[in-house]
């Protein structure tokens, strides 16, 4: 019984032992892109939610914070331009229900991640940018929730 206890305790100290691997790392960075870049990644993920979620009614307002960036200033025009309210100060009438949309643009390797996501739908796509703009490297990504 001791020795299967000492092969336990044993088992246990030598499974939390890891090694890294520098080959094999899943950092991403923050990447600051040109503005014909971010329009064009914008304009794109911009369709392929409105795809997703249904053409732009009277009622329907997308929130986000509050942004600065290239890509959240192009992201705010591409989705007024395919007609959906943008509130990014908070302020919303009591009655509207707006969708939350969270987003976010890394670089890896010469290319930029970009995502969007709802409570219910997440959707992804690597680009390849230019100076003329951006090329979709990847097929587009799409998650639903429940």
């Amino acid at each position: 019984m001791l020795k299967l206890l000492a092969l336990l305790v044993a088992a246990a100290l030598l499974s939390s032992c890891q090694t890294t691997d520098d080959a094999l790392t899943t950092s991403s960075t923050p990447v600051a892109i040109s503005g014909p870049a971010a329009s064009a990644i914008a304009g794109d993920m911009a369709s392929r939610l409105a795809e997703q979620i249904g053409s732009a009614g009277a009622t329907t307002t997308i929130k986000m914070d509050k942004d600065t960036s290239e890509f959240a200033t192009a992201l705010d025009a591409a989705l007024k331009g395919w007609g959906y309210t943008v509130v990014t100060d908070g302020k919303i009438a009591k009655d509207v229900k707006p969708i939350e949309l969270s987003y976010s643009i890394e670089g890896f390797d010469g290319q930029v991640l970009a995502r969007l996501s709802t409570p219910s739908l997440a959707l992804g796509r690597a680009y390849t940018p230019t100076t003329a703009g951006a090329t979709p490297a990847s097929p587009l990504s799409i998650m639903q929730r429940n």
